[in-house]
């Protein structure tokens, strides 16, 4: 059994190239977002913290001793 595949010949896929300047807000973004997390999970305790109480404590607290932040 043969098979005909002349209009099956696959053509080079192109990768579209993003412009830098599409990408930096985008990035800047990110970034800021994750500084964020990072001062929640890390440092939001005590006398650095920024909202009162201790809900954000308890909120992000094993994810506190899952990345090695110390908390008690």
């Amino acid at each position: 059994m043969s098979q005909s595949v002349a209009g099956s010949i696959a053509s080079p896929v192109s990768i579209p190239v993003v412009p830098l300047r599409e990408l930096l807000p985008w990035a800047l973004f990110g970034g800021l977002l994750m500084l964020l997390l990072i001062y929640f999970v890390g440092a939001e305790q005590g006398a650095t913290s920024l909202i009162h109480g201790r809900a954000v404590h308890e909120f992000v607290h094993d994810g506190r001793h899952l990345l090695g932040f110390p908390c008690h």
